[in-house]
């Protein structure tokens, strides 16, 4: 017996369907942007970077369509900000063929605050988180040698426990075991109320910077201005300047991590800018 197969006749399909279909999706993520199509693939898809001056604020562009954060919202600076403006433009100019997050800094940073920082439950779960980092914060933990070491606590530290006392009225607690460590709740309720008045710039700047430092104070002080980028740098890194004073520098190392945190810091300092 011969079998024989019949090909079979493909099936209609309803234009509506075929419409569902081109037009929507049904993969759960977050919203397709700029950003995160950038990331995904990791190659530059864009021909041409502007700065769009808006009503509402100053909008970077690539091909002209406003660049939005990866969550969706537009990224959109304020009219006095157009230097940071300027830098995440030069951010995504300067992506050649193979994207680099890393070199999007300002970009990171901008969006952070957009996405975070403007919402008040959002914004509180991280002032709370940063708040922890005073129990941990590099600058309490001192040591009573070897004597280059102990300049450059003193040096580099001890300003800054004198500015918090004086200018917030909180006492920093100064440990010398890693476990086991808290400061005061009288302290850290001071501090959060000198960041209570930050905008959502302020905040993303702080964290960045604490963060890099692995300091709430010396982040705070960043902010505040009472430091310069350099001196955040070098107050954060007091222990590795002090081994490289004695040792010596081990290349591929300890400039790169110099160069990171600076430019990290950086990014935080531009961001406060209003220029």
């Amino acid at each position: 017996m011969q079998l024989v197969v019949k090909a079979l006749r493909p099936l209609s399909v309803p234009r509506c369907c075929l419409q569902f279909r081109a037009n929507s999706t049904l993969v759960d993520g977050p919203p397709i942007t700029e950003t995160n199509r950038a990331e995904t693939t990791m190659k530059r898809f864009w021909k041409t970077v502007g700065i769009e001056n808006r009503n509402n604020g100053i909008a970077v562009t690539l091909d002209k369509r406003a660049l939005k954060t990866p969550s969706g919202n537009t990224l959109l600076l304020p009219h006095n900000k157009r230097l940071v403006a300027t830098l995440i433009a030069s951010e995504w100019e300067n992506q050649k063929t193979v994207l680099k997050p890393h070199a999007l800094p300002m970009t990171s940073l901008a969006s952070r605050a957009i996405d975070f920082f403007v919402e008040p439950d959002s914004r509180e779960n991280v002032r709370q988180t940063l708040l922890e980092y005073l129990d941990t914060d590099t600058i309490c933990f001192y040591q009573d040698y070897p004597e280059p070491l102990v300049a450059q606590q003193a040096a580099h530290w001890d300003p800054l426990y004198s500015w918090v006392e004086e200018t917030f009225g909180a006492k920093i607690e100064k440990f010398t075991s890693i476990l086991s460590n808290s400061q005061s709740e009288d302290s850290k309720k001071k501090l959060l109320v000198a960041i209570d008045g930050f905008n959502q710039w302020e905040m993303a700047a702080l964290e960045r910077a604490i963060h890099a430092t692995k300091s709430f104070i010396i982040a705070l002080a960043l902010v505040k201005r009472r430091l310069t980028v350099e001196q955040a740098s070098d107050a954060a890194r007091v222990e590795v300047n002090s081994q490289i004073e004695r040792w010596g520098e081990v290349e591929d190392t300890h400039d790169v991590d110099f160069h990171d945190i600076r430019r990290q810091l950086g990014s935080a300092a531009t961001l406060l800018s209003n220029a």
